[in-house]
């Protein structure tokens, strides 16, 4: 078991930005298209799917990059897409993410791995692939190989993350993996199917516990079995390290030194997908930041269990992490970054919720805040409430203002019980965090208009409503402040 301080983890956890990372391996398309379904076709017995809207993001190998980013680490990605609109769709997204170094060969002819989701009141209908999974050609694959070698000089640890859709090749494996060695570069693997003889001399291997019967033909069902599975494969093939991650059961970490068990550190398992891009590319961080590979391990641990916990294939942040580790008390867990809060949202929709969304600057809660937010969240199932930044207050309502800092208005607000979420934003108007949480309903109290509602437009464009409170009369912050001065 690790017993690792919260302190130690937390300091850990703040080097990651300043480490890199090269991702080699299948790169592939995600698709969402989200919808509902109240009638069956006349043309045949299945669902009618109507769509409201469409989420594309990378995958595969592309997902372990995402995740890198999202830990604000640096990384370098070598791949391959086809010459089609999936690859060159994929090659957008990946270009268009900071920190982000791409090279992405384009092959003629080849079909860029696209996998559509589609998915209603929660429930995913039906998955679509199309795929090419033949390796590559010689010459690409020696080209690929060349920018590696040159990437993997450039960055701190390597990461082979295979689906086996032909990138990975046995021949390209082992001139990474040896590459790695002549220059003292760490190189982990996500691995793929029985063959773990291309792997063979890497650093840390991660997988997971099917995958591990499957490479070793032996019983994974205890502690003890997986120990015994993980040491057979690691001294066949010369591996440093095998990390098994066994769902919510948690990790187990094997070396030639000890054996260490991570338990589950899901607080609710929502979705799994993804998870093992996550798992590999939290360890890579934290080795490139030259963080012991135990404590490595536990942070991986710690993000996997927090993306099982989100919605789809979702990715853990710094700001999760140290949430995590020392999570706030009280009414304080409601106050949330922008992310956290359209996360929630999303999961509370899934669910069947309705999602409520009102805004303000809250600077003195009053009788009349309190009236407000109780009829907001009367007209929907969970409340998200966004307020205005000090700084945005200011700009608003002149520099004497706010009277109340944004940690003090923030808590205030979550402490109410028609409050679920609060979210602060800089901003001077909340439209992109409404275009990030996509609230069902959005609430401003009766001195507006429709017209004069932000994001009313966006918010009824995708399905959602429009309402107005009824205020309590005599009540507002600019009198009370006025009474206050004399």
């Amino acid at each position: 078991m690790a017993n690792d301080s919260s302190a130690d983890l937390g300091a850990y956890v703040k080097k990651l930005s300043r480490a890199s990372v090269l991702v080699v391996g299948d790169a592939m398309l995600d698709r969402y298209v989200y919808g509902e379904v109240n009638r069956v076709s006349p043309e045949a017995p299945v669902p009618i799917l109507t769509v409201t809207r469409e989420v594309a993001m990378p995958g595969g190998a592309g997902n372990v990059v995402r995740n890198l980013t999202a830990l604000d680490t640096s990384a370098a990605f070598v791949s391959v897409v086809g010459d089609d609109q999936a690859g060159s769709d994929l090659t957008g997204l990946i270009g268009g993410q900071e920190r982000v170094e791409p090279w992405l060969l384009v092959q003629n002819g080849r079909t860029t791995t696209l996998k559509t989701r589609y998915i209603a009141q929660g429930q995913h209908l039906i998955r679509a692939d199309r795929e090419e999974t033949l390796a590559l050609p010689e010459k690409l694959s020696e080209r690929l190989i060349r920018i590696a070698l040159d990437a993997m000089a450039a960055t701190s640890v390597t990461v082979l993350s295979d689906y086996r859709k032909g990138v990975l090749s046995a021949p390209v494996c082992v001139a990474l993996i040896e590459g790695a060695k002549k220059l003292g570069r760490p190189l982990i693997v996500d691995p793929k199917g029985r063959d773990y003889e291309r792997y063979r001399g890497a650093d840390v291997l991660t997988p997971n516990r099917k995958e591990l019967a499957e490479a070793t033909g032996m019983p994974v069902d205890t502690e003890a079995q997986i120990v015994a599975a993980a040491q057979a494969l690691r001294e066949k093939h010369e591996f440093g390290a095998v990390l098994v991650t066994r769902s919510e059961d948690g990790m187990s970490l094997i070396t030639s030194a000890e054996v260490r068990h991570y338990p589950g550190e899901a607080r609710e398992v929502f979705d799994v997908s993804g998870a093992g891009d996550t798992v590999v590319a939290a360890l890579a961080a934290a080795i490139a930041a030259e963080v012991p590979l135990p404590e490595a391990a536990r942070l991986a641990n710690i993000a996997a269990g927090i993306v099982v916990g989100k919605v789809g294939t979702a990715v853990a942040r710094p700001s999760d992490i140290l949430s995590h580790i020392a999570p706030a008390t009280g009414a304080l867990q409601k106050v949330v970054t922008a992310s956290a809060a359209a996360e929630m949202a999303e999961r509370w929709r899934l669910r069947g919720y309705k999602v409520g969304f009102t805004n303000g600057c809250f600077d003195l809660l009053h009788p009349g805040h309190v009236h407000l937010l109780e009829q907001c969240r009367a007209m929907c199932d969970r409340l998200i409430v966004g307020i205005n930044s000090d700084a945005s207050v200011s700009r608003l309502k002149g520099p004497t203002r706010p009277a109340q800092g944004e940690a003090a208005r923030a808590a205030v607000l979550a402490s109410l019980a028609s409050v679920d979420l609060v979210c602060v934003f800089d901003e001077d108007t909340p439209i992109e965090l409404i275009k990030r949480i996509r609230p069902d309903m959005l609430i401003k109290g009766a001195d507006y208009t429709r017209e004069t509602v932000v994001g009313a437009d966006l918010v009824e464009g995708w399905g959602g409503s429009v309402a107005l409170a009824d205020l309590l009369p005599g009540h507002s912050t600019t009198a009370t402040l006025a009474r206050l001065r004399g």
